[in-house]
């Protein structure tokens, strides 16, 4: 197996990350036709992770989703009439078989347009399962499994026992021209074996309803791009959709580009909804949408979560879809099983036996400018527990939130104050407009920028509230914060030695605004005092209601008991970040003895 499989670790890993118990949520009556939670159908199986149409997809999208998930199969034919799963039409993208069968590049006609490349229809079943292997076809995810998995049958996703089968029939005209019917296959199948059968050709779903009158399978017309033409009515899909009651007298329900629903408009941000799924259940059709993945460029309207965007679709005051056609069936089943219907749910409270805080970084910095008001407030909206602020100092000793002491990048300091740029070499070694040069009224009058921080990839955050809200001096946060029900503030100083060999007392000004605050007679929220400086921390012993939180930016493998008891005399917390994870059980043991607490 180690030779075969010599990637079976990560399968395993993956494996034991899915939540295989998963079950369709009890509660409200969602706004499907039936009522039921909608559908999660797998497109190709977990083909985000691995290779389209596998044997590891279909079998760890039975593992990973919901209970009563759908296979979807997309039909491609052997010469010898067997039927393959595979999306598209040509193998090259996706397959070994160019470096294969280099001489059995091909030209076909598909819908009046030259289609280069290798087709199936070219090759026997035999040729295709011994000779050929999956790659990735979309270069941008994981080639951990390429070529190591072979070609999969429909008879080899029907001996996986799934609760539901989808057959996707989308190049059936392209088939029969060369004497390969996928009306016949069908037929031949045992009775009842597809739950669905989906086409974006009307005269064979009309065709195919005459026969499979008796069946249980249902058949789902799709619809291509609104100015494709569909090849047997001569009218474009776009035409079709405004006359949903001719769909019905042949399918049960319709699958739909995403953006039928919701388009995006030239800014990528959602316009309106369409009435497009409230028209069809009116006419008792189903709405299925497809066009989901977890590594595609969202609408900024979803921050870049994916599970938004299934929520969008399926848990919106005016109406589900009936199903969700993804790449990512985990996802898709998470926001069915466990996000839906919890908006307004309050949380259990933070605790050992419930769940870790909740902290900011910056306030809700990936939708607002970071430290500003509206990042604050969406944060508190958000359900935070603790919001934080980053203590910068004006060179006239007002204290302010923002991430760095460097402003020129998460404000308009690099126009305003570009005569100011300098190099201070014990904050940073490259060139920045500082805090500590400016008086507060010339900061003031700076509009914060949103940063985002893969911005060179094209990912940017908000771009619509990229100057949006206004800096908070310290006074004003803790304001916001008292008159909030966070559980408590968490309070960050960097750079106190340099500052203060400037005049600018920033343990002072922070210990002042905390006291005039009441936060130090506060028993409702907890403060946090954070610092990669123990002199620091040692200023904020005195009050015995804050929690003082050493930082520590190098990595820890592991911790000598004499070494935490040192952490111990300056802090009774200390952060980890995500790269710290794995800190061993030892580890966490010699931490916790001394009752220091982990921050992740």
């Amino acid at each position: 197996m180690g030779a075969s499989y010599p990637h079976m670790f990560l399968i395993l890993l993956l494996l034991r990350g899915a939540n295989a118990a998963l079950k369709s949520p009890a509660g409200p009556k969602w706004q499907t036709l039936s009522g039921g939670p909608p559908l999660v159908i797998a497109r190709g199986g977990f083909s985000g992770v691995f290779p389209d149409s596998s044997q590891f997809a279909y079998q760890f999208a039975l593992t990973a989703s919901l209970p009563d998930v759908v296979l979807l199969c997309d039909l491609q034919f052997s010469s010898d009439h067997i039927g393959f799963c595979k999306t598209g039409l040509t193998l090259d993208n996706s397959t070994t078989v160019s470096e294969r069968f280099p001489k059995m590049e091909r030209t076909y006609k598909l819908l009046g347009e030259d289609v280069h490349g290798w087709f199936s229809l070219d090759f026997t079943a035999e040729q295709l399962v011994q000779n050929i292997t999956l790659i990735q076809n979309i270069f941008s995810r994981p080639s951990t499994f390429d070529d190591s998995l072979g070609m999969y049958t429909l008879d080899d996703v029907v001996e996986l026992h799934p609760p539901q089968i989808w057959l996707n029939v989308q190049y059936n005209s392209f088939f029969l021209e060369h004497k390969l019917s996928s009306e016949d296959y069908i037929l031949e199948l045992p009775k009842d074996s597809l739950s669905y059968i989906s086409s974006p050709e009307v005269e064979f779903l009309k065709s195919l309803a005459g026969k499979l009158k008796k069946a249980k399978t249902k058949l789902i017309f799709r619809f291509l791009n609104e100015n494709v033409e569909e090849p047997s009515t001569k009218k474009t899909y776009g035409e079709l959709l405004k006359d949903l009651k001719s769909i019905k007298a042949f399918a049960a329900g319709i699958l739909v580009p995403k953006t039928y629903i919701w388009p995006l408009k030239k800014d990528q941000y959602l316009a309106p909804s369409t009435s497009l799924v409230k028209d069809a259940h009116a006419l008792g059709l189903e709405v299925y949408a497809s066009g989901f993945a977890n590594d595609i460029v969202l609408s900024y309207n979803y921050s870049y979560d994916p599970s938004e965007e299934y929520l969008q679709f399926m848990d919106n005051p005016d109406f589900s879809v009936d199903g969700v056609l993804t790449d990512f069936p985990s996802t898709a089943s998470g926001a069915v099983a466990c996000l839906a219907h919890s908006k307004g749910n309050p949380l259990p409270p933070p605790g050992k036996d419930t769940r870790p805080l909740i902290i900011t970084h910056n306030g809700a910095s990936g939708v607002f400018p970071g430290s500003t008001d509206l990042a604050y407030q969406q944060a508190i909206k958000d359900a935070a527990d603790i919001i934080d602020c980053t203590v910068q100092m004006s060179k006239d000793g007002t204290a302010f939130c923002k991430h760095s002491a460097d402003i020129s990048s998460s404000t308009t300091a690099s126009v305003a104050f570009a005569s100011k740029a300098s190099t201070v070499h014990e904050i940073q070694n490259k060139s920045g407009i500082f805090s500590f040069d400016l008086s507060w009224s010339e900061i003031a009058t700076l509009k914060p920028s949103i940063i985002s921080p893969f911005a060179q990839a094209g990912m940017l955050r908000n771009p619509a509230a990229k100057n949006a809200g206004k800096l908070m001096t310290l006074p004003e946060f803790l304001d916001l914060a008292k008159a909030s029900n966070i559980t408590g503030i968490l309070i960050e100083i960097e750079h106190a030695s340099y500052l203060a060999k400037r005049g600018i007392g920033v343990v002072e000004a922070v210990s002042s605004a905390l006291t005039k605050a009441g936060y130090d007679k506060e028993t409702k929220q907890q403060v946090f005092i954070q610092s990669d400086d123990s002199s620091v921390l040692a200023a904020f012993k005195k009050f015995a209601r804050f929690r003082r939180v050493l930082n520590i930016e190098a990595k820890i493998s592991g911790a000598s008991k004499p070494s935490v008891d040192d952490i111990k005399k300056y802090a009774d917390t200390q952060p980890t970040g995500r790269q710290h994870h794995r800190v061993c059980r030892r580890t966490q043991e010699r931490v916790h003895e001394p009752r220091l607490r982990l921050l992740r």
